[in-house]
C-alpha cells in the first residue's frame, strides 16, 4: 500500500476517491461538469503513475504534479483551474493583508470610490470590506494572468469587480409587468394595488428590492405610463366616495380632483424619502432613475407634473428645502408633443421650470435625430437610459439581433447590461510608440482581451440560478422573466448588452498632435469609429450585444492618470493634470459656448450607442428662456442632454446660490453642494464636507464648459 506524505509530514494510505473529489471541485470552478468516462480515465492515469514510480511513499506535491499531468490529458482548463487552486493557502495570506488594510482605512478613513455610498455608516463600512474580499477573489479565482497584467497597468479597466460574479449591472426594469395581476415578494403574496397610494408604496417597495439583487442603475422606464391606471382607479373612487355624501356633481369633480392630485403629490414625495435615506443590502443608495412625460392622458399628465413638481420644491424643514438626488428623472422629449403650441407643451414646461431650479430632468430626444429617435420613430419604442447614460442595442422579438421581417419589432423594457470593461486609450497608444507597434494592432489585443472576458462573464452567469433575484428572474421584472426558482438564467442573458468602454478621448488627441478636441480631434474620432467597426465584427461572431459606451469615470477619472504617470510619466496636457476627461466630451477647462459644445461632441454622438449623456454647464443664474433654448437645440439634435447648474444651499439661514462656497447672507461655510458628477448629480459639500474623490474635486474646480 502506497502512503501519501502530507504538507504537514503526517502520512495516510492512498485513496483514489480522494483524487475524484479533489478534481471535481476544480472542474466546478470553472463550471465543468466530468462525465463518469472521464473521471474513470483520470484514476485510472493516476494509478498507473504512482505504480510506474515502484515507491512506497510519494510527497504531496508530487501527487498533485500527477493529477494534474492527468487533466491536462482530460481538460486543460480545469488543469489551470487545479494548478491555481494548489497554492491557495500562500495566495489567501497576501490576498486577506491587503483586505485588512483596506478595510482598515474604510474604518477609520472612509472611501470616496462611489458619491452614492455613505461610508461613515457602519452599514455601507461593512459593505466595503465585503466588496473588497469579492473583488480580490474575483481577481483570483475569475481572471487570467494576462487580464490581470492589464488591469493592473492600466490599459483596460474591470468596473464593479466586487459584484461581476454575483450578479448583472444596470436595467430597465419592468414595473407594470411585474405588479400586473399581483406578485410574489419575499414569500409574500402582493396582490395588484387598487389605489394609487398602494401602487406608490408596493413599486417603492420592488425597485428597493429589486435593486438590491444587482448592481448599476436601476431604471423604472415611463413611470407615467405605469402610474397611470392606478391614477384613474383612485379618482373612480374619490368620485364616488363624494357622490355617496351627497356633493353637487360639479363639486364632486372639483374636490375627487383636488385629492387625486394631493395623492399624486404624497406618493412622489414618499418615493423621495424612500429612495435617499434606505440604503440597499449593498450599503449604498440605489441608484434609481425613472423616466416619464409621453402620456397625453390627465392622469398620465398629472403623474409627470406632480412628479417634477415635488422635485423642483425639495425637501427638508422650512426655509431650508432642498432637492434630492434620487431618483434621477428623464424627460422622453417628442418635438409633436412638447413642440411650441402642442398638447404637452405645459408639461415641457414644467420639466424646464424643474430643471433651471435643480438640474434635473435630464432631457432624450425621441424626435431628433440617430439611434434612439429612429427606434421611437419607427417603432414606436422608446429607449429610457439605464442609470445615468447607458442604453441598450435592439433586440427583437422573433428575429434576436436582426429583425425576422418588417413585422417584427424590438423590445427595451425589462433588459439589462451585464457589465462594463473600459478602455485607457492613452495608455494605449503610448504603449504602442513605446514598443513602435501600430497603435490599432495594440488596441486590438485589448479589444480581444475585453471580449473574452465579456464572454466568460455571459457563460459564468447563466448558470446563476432565478432565485438569485426573484423579481427579476421570476416575477417578470427582466424580458423573459417567468423562471422557476431553480432554472438557470441563461436563456434570460441572450438579450442583454455587454459595454466596451471608453475614456479620455480628448486626452488621446493630445497625445497624438498634442492638440485637444476643441482643436482637432479627427485621430479620436477615427479611433471611435475603429472600435465600432471591431465591435460589429464580434457581435456577429459571438451572437452577444455588445456596445459602446462612453464610460461616466468617477473614481476612474483619477486612477486612469496614476497609471499613466507610474507607466509613462508627466506629460502637458496628458496626465499633469489629477484627472482625465470623461468619455468624448470637450475638457472641462475649455472657454468654449454651451452650443459650441453640443456642436464639437456631436461628431462623437452616433459612435458610442450603448452609453452617451451631452451636458453644458449652463452660467446663466437660472435664466429660463436660455435653459429652454439650448435644451430645444439639443432635442431637434437627438442629444440625451443634462443641464449643468451648480447649486449651493447654506445650511444654517437655508440661503440658496449657484456657485457659493461661503454664504453671503450669514458667512457660513455650512453649505450643502449639488454637483453633476457625471451622466448624474452629486453632493460635491455635505455640511461642508465632500463625498467625492480628490481627481473629482480636482475637475470641478476647473470647469467652464461642463
Amino acid at each position: 500500500m502506497i502512503k501519501v506524505i502530507k504538507k504537514d509530514g503526517t502520512k495516510e494510505d492512498f485513496n483514489v476517491q480522494k483524487v475524484v473529489v479533489a478534481v471535481n471541485k476544480s472542474a466546478y470552478r470553472a463550471l465543468i461538469k466530468f462525465t463518469d468516462e472521464e473521471l474513470d480515465y483520470i484514476c485510472r492515469f493516476v494509478e498507473e503513475k504512482v505504480k510506474c514510480m515502484h515507491i512506497t511513499e510519494i510527497p504531496i506535491a508530487e501527487m498533485h504534479n500527477v493529477v494534474e499531468g492527468a487533466l491536462e490529458k482530460v481538460n486543460p482548463v480545469v488543469a489551470k483551474s487545479y494548478r491555481d487552486y494548489r497554492n491557495y493557502k500562500q495566495d489567501f495570506v497576501q490576498m486577506l493583508d491587503e483586505v485588512y488594510k483596506k478595510s482598515q482605512s474604510i474604518m477609520y478613513i472612509g472611501d470616496k470610490e462611489n458619491s452614492n455610498t455613505d461610508s461613515a455608516l457602519v452599514s455601507t463600512k461593512r459593505s466595503l470590506i465585503f466588496n473588497e474580499l469579492n473583488k480580490e477573489l474575483y481577481k483570483k479565482f475569475f481572471l487570467t494572468v494576462e487580464e490581470i497584467q492589464a488591469i493592473r497597468e492600466g490599459y483596460i479597466y474591470i468596473h464593479d469587480m466586487s459584484a461581476r460574479r454575483d450578479t448583472m449591472n444596470c436595467c430597465l426594469f419592468d414595473v407594470k409587468n411585474v405588479l400586473n395581476g399581483g406578485f410574489e415578494m419575499g414569500n409574500l403574496w402582493y396582490n395588484e394595488p387598487k389605489t394609487l397610494d398602494t401602487a406608490f408604496d408596493v413599486i417603492g417597495d420592488i425597485v428597493l428590492s429589486a435593486a438590491s439583487q444587482q448592481y448599476g442603475g436601476f431604471t423604472v422606464p415611463s413611470v407615467d405610463e405605469i402610474l397611470e391606471p392606478y391614477a384613474e382607479k383612485s379618482h373612480r373612487r374619490l368620485i364616488e366616495k363624494y357622490r355617496n355624501l351627497g356633493l353637487e356633481e360639479e363639486k364632486v369633480q372639483e374636490v375627487a380632483w383636488a385629492d387625486l392630485e394631493k395623492e399624486m403629490e404624497q406618493g412622489f414625495q414618499g418615493w423621495e424619502y424612500k429612495f435617499n435615506s434606505v440604503s440597499s443590502s449593498r450599503g449604498d443608495y440605489p441608484f434609481i432613475t425613472v423616466t416619464a412625460g409621453t402620456r397625453t392622458s390627465r392622469y398620465g399628465k398629472l403623474a409627470t407634473i406632480k412628479m417634477l413638481e415635488v422635485r423642483r420644491k425639495g425637501q427638508g424643514k422650512e426655509g431650508h428645502k432642498k432637492p434630492v438626488l434620487f431618483p434621477k428623472i428623464v424627460f422622453l422629449y417628442d418635438e409633436n408633443l412638447h413642440g411650441p403650441g402642442k398638447p404637452l407643451e405645459d408639461v415641457f414646461e414644467a420639466g424646464i421650470e424643474c430643471s433651471r431650479k435643480t438640474m434635473y430632468p435630464d432631457w432624450l430626444s425621441l424626435t431628433g435625430e440617430g439611434y434612439v429617435p429612429s427606434m421611437y420613430k419607427k417603432y414606436g419604442k422608446i429607449i429610457s437610459p439605464m442609470g445615468c447614460r447607458a442604453f441598450l442595442s435592439p433586440w427583437y422579438e422573433r428575429g434576436g439581433m436582426e429583425p425576422a421581417d418588417e413585422q417584427d419589432v424590438p423590445v427595451f423594457v425589462g433588459r439589462f447590461n451585464i457589465g462594463a470593461i473600459s478602455l485607457h486609450l492613452p495608455m494605449i497608444y503610448a504603449k504602442s510608440m513605446q514598443e513602435s507597434k501600430p497603435f490599432y494592432e495594440v488596441l486590438d489585443y485589448y479589444l480581444n482581451l475585453i471580449r473574452k472576458l465579456h464572454q466568460r462573464t455571459y457563460d459564468y452567469l447563466g448558470e446563476m440560478k432565478a432565485s438569485t433575484n426573484p423579481l427579476a428572474y421570476c416575477e417578470g421584472g427582466f424580458y423573459g422573466g417567468n423562471l422557476g426558482l431553480y432554472d438557470k438564467i441563461k436563456p434570460l442573458l441572450k438579450s442583454a448588452t455587454a459595454s466596451f468602454g471608453i475614456t479620455a478621448l480628448n486626452e488621446l488627441q493630445q497625445l497624438y498632435n498634442k492638440k485637444s478636441l476643441v482643436e482637432d480631434g479627427q485621430f479620436a474620432l477615427d479611433t471611435l469609429q475603429y472600435i465600432n467597426d471591431q465591435i460589429d465584427i464580434f457581435k456577429k461572431e459571438d451572437g452577444h450585444l455588445y456596445a459602446i459606451y462612453g464610460t461616466p469615470a468617477e473614481n476612474l477619472c483619477g486612477v486612469q492618470v496614476q497609471q499613466f504617470r507610474k507607466k509613462y510619466g508627466i506629460i502637458e496636457n496628458v496626465s499633469d493634470r489629477e484627472y482625465v476627461s470623461n468619455s468624448f466630451h470637450c475638457h472641462v477647462s475649455e472657454d468654449i459656448t454651451p452650443i459650441e459644445k453640443q456642436d464639437l461632441e456631436g461628431r462623437f454622438w452616433n459612435l458610442s450607442n450603448g452609453g452617451k449623456i451631452q451636458y453644458v454647464k449652463y452660467p446663466i443664474s437660472y435664466n429660463k428662456e436660455a435653459v429652454k433654448s439650448l435644451v430645444r437645440r439639443a432635442m431637434a439634435k437627438g442629444y440625451y442632454e443634462g443641464v449643468n447648474l451648480s447649486l449651493a444651499y447654506c445650511d444654517d439661514c437655508g440661503h440658496e446660490e449657484l456657485d457659493m462656497d461661503v454664504c453671503p447672507k450669514c458667512g457660513s461655510k455650512n453649505l450643502t453642494k449639488i454637483d453633476r458628477m457625471n451622466g448624474y448629480l452629486s453632493y460635491s459639500r455635505v455640511k461642508g464636507d465632500t463625498r467625492l474623490n480628490d481627481a473629482k474635486m480636482a475637475e470641478i474646480a476647473e470647469r467652464k464648459s461642463m
